[in-house]
């Protein structure tokens, strides 16, 4: 990672910290861009940038706003060796411009994605890339990657936007799509931070309140930034050739082992789509991730983490928790419910593929099996943490159990799977209470009833450990590879913002090199272990969180 092209020395203001080191005068014309996208697909034929409906097209041509002082904050090394840049051309000027929307790379055209969407459960209509534009595709290694700035201007798609983000929700989006994709869930990559030296008005909370704060720009990376809303837009419209030229390009592009040909060709896809959007959803419930805005725009079709914007970990195990402010009356994006709402965005994108099948049949039968096969794959994820390598036939009773305790009194989710591996086999089920007892917020209150409960499920425990060949250390070590023990809580990241909307970036990095091994014991960092602090509860950009955050 590269970290800051100025000083780290807190009381230096911007302008001197850049005075003191600039970026380096390198050349950087070394990317493989690729018009594989553009040329396959359906572009719109206005290239003025004004908002508007664009019917019959995949993307519209823009240029992003350039800004007036852009300095780079942060570079992840591993996503530029990824897509072909060595760790020099990070610190060069003219990474510095390219990715901050200064300049655009040569012999390429940026542009923004056209897409609609089901916003909280009703349709949106149009929406499109508002404030994300498309620098290109870029082949490496026989891959090929989607490079995408977010807050680099307005769109045709910008709707009331300005199209740009602000430096809080930017170190919230950089930090947590490299957090996530260290803990092994699947996610677009972040490869740049950068400040655009501009303000940005913004009302935090939608509550009449705005303020001005530093404008930032992030560079994404992901296979496409293709979602569920660009099939929807095409079939909303009935604009059948659009709908079958895009799905034509995903399976060939990127599911070349779909070979069927007509109306199962399809069908094979939406089953795809499908069963990594599963997977997706274990991995969130594994973790304790809350992505908070599950709208139809924000799933990708290739089953990966996108769009962060009101997302947070639990903190305690609260089924019915969610970070949006916007979703605090309905609460339909609840951790509880993230998996319900995902086969029900699935549902929607059935809905689109559906003129190309023409039956609902096939759709039908693929969506049935979900539950299913979610319910078998919740329950082998829930094995793994609670270090179950066999089969048994109480399993489904003990994490039933151990889920309904979690209830029962205010528990840090990723603190009390932490130390449930150091439970031994040996332990009686009150030693195996006092074990975890550090994970609850108030520990005076395990008394009575709950107290008992608890007692009752590590005797289940203990019992289904007996049926373990694996010894306690072995067990331990499989638990600590799915239980993490360092997430980015919502608290971590405004300290981070807090800090760097006073020109210091050092808590940005610390919290990256943190994250990069989320698994470890990392002692040297063992202050990030720890519940959310008390005055976390209620602070704005902790507990409470919006759309723009």
């Amino acid at each position: 990672m590269i970290f800051c092209t100025f000083p780290k020395a807190q009381n230096l203001s911007i302008a001197a910290s850049q005075q003191l080191k600039k970026p380096y005068l390198c050349s950087m014309k070394k990317l493989h861009f690729i018009p594989r996208f553009q040329e396959a697909l359906t572009p719109d034929p206005e290239t003025a940038n004004f908002v508007r409906q664009v019917p019959l097209a995949d993307f519209s041509f823009v240029t992003p706003r350039i800004p007036s002082k852009p300095y780079l904050i942060h570079a992840v090394t591993e996503v530029a060796e990824r897509i072909g840049l060595e760790i020099e051309d990070t610190k060069s000027t003219d990474f510095l411009h390219y990715f901050s929307g200064k300049e655009v790379y040569p012999d390429t055209r940026p542009f923004a994605m056209n897409y609609a969407g089901h916003q909280f459960g009703n349709w949106a209509g149009q929406l499109g890339d508002g404030r994300a534009i498309v620098l290109g595709e870029v082949e490496h290694q026989n891959q090929v990657w989607t490079l995408q700035l977010k807050g680099a201007g307005k769109t045709p798609y910008s709707r009331r936007g300005d199209g740009l983000a602000v430096l809080r929700s930017s170190i919230r989006e950089y930090l947590c799509a490299e957090a996530m994709h260290h803990l092994g869930v699947p996610t677009s990559r972040s490869l740049s931070l950068i400040g655009t030296g501009d303000e940005v008005l913004r009302d935090m909370l939608y509550d009449g309140n705005a303020d001005y704060e530093k404008g930032a720009v992030v560079c994404r990376v992901a296979p496409t930034f293709i979602r569920f809303g660009s099939f929807e837009v095409h079939a909303a419209r009935q604009e059948q050739e659009q709908l079958q030229q895009l799905a034509d390009f995903v399976i060939r592009e990127y599911h070349p082992e779909i070979t069927r040909e007509g109306p199962e060709k399809y069908t094979a896809f939406f089953k795809t789509v499908c069963e990594k959007t599963l997977q997706l959803m274990i991995e969130w419930q594994r973790v304790g991730f809350v992505h908070g805005v599950m709208n139809t725009d924000n799933m990708s079709v290739h089953g990966i983490t996108i769009d962060y914007g009101p997302y947070g970990w639990l903190e305690d195990y609260n089924l019915n928790w969610t970070p949006n402010t916007t979703d605090s009356q309905h609460h339909r994006y609840a951790y509880g419910n993230q998996p319900d709402v995902a086969l029900w965005n699935l549902i929607q994108l059935a809905n689109a593929l559906y003129p190309l099948i023409g039956a609902a049949e096939p759709l039908e039968t693929v969506l049935n099996a979900y539950g299913r096969q979610f319910d078998e794959a919740f329950l082998q994820m829930n094995r793994s943490k609670l270090g179950l390598a066999t089969v048994h036939e109480s399993d489904e009773k003990v994490v039933r159990a151990f889920l309904t305790c979690l209830e029962k009194i205010e528990t840090d989710y990723t603190i009390f799977f932490r130390l449930l591996g150091k439970i031994e086999k040996s332990d009686s089920p009150e030693v195996a209470l006092t074990k975890i007892q550090e994970a609850f917020y108030t520990q005076s209150q395990c008394v009575g009833p709950v107290k008992t409960a608890w007692l009752d499920t590590f005797q289940l425990y203990l019992q289904r450990l007996a049926h373990e060949s694996q010894t306690d250390a072995e067990r331990a070590a499989a638990m600590n590879r799915v239980n993490p023990k360092y997430v980015l809580r919502n608290y971590m990241a405004q300290l981070a913002i807090d800090a760097a909307n006073q020109d210091d970036f050092s808590l940005i990095n610390e919290l990256h090199e943190l994250l990069k091994n989320p698994y470890d014991e990392q002692p040297e960092h063992e202050k990030w272990f720890t519940k959310r602090p008390e005055w976390a509860r209620t602070k704005v950009g902790c507990s409470m969180l919006s759309c723009s955050s």
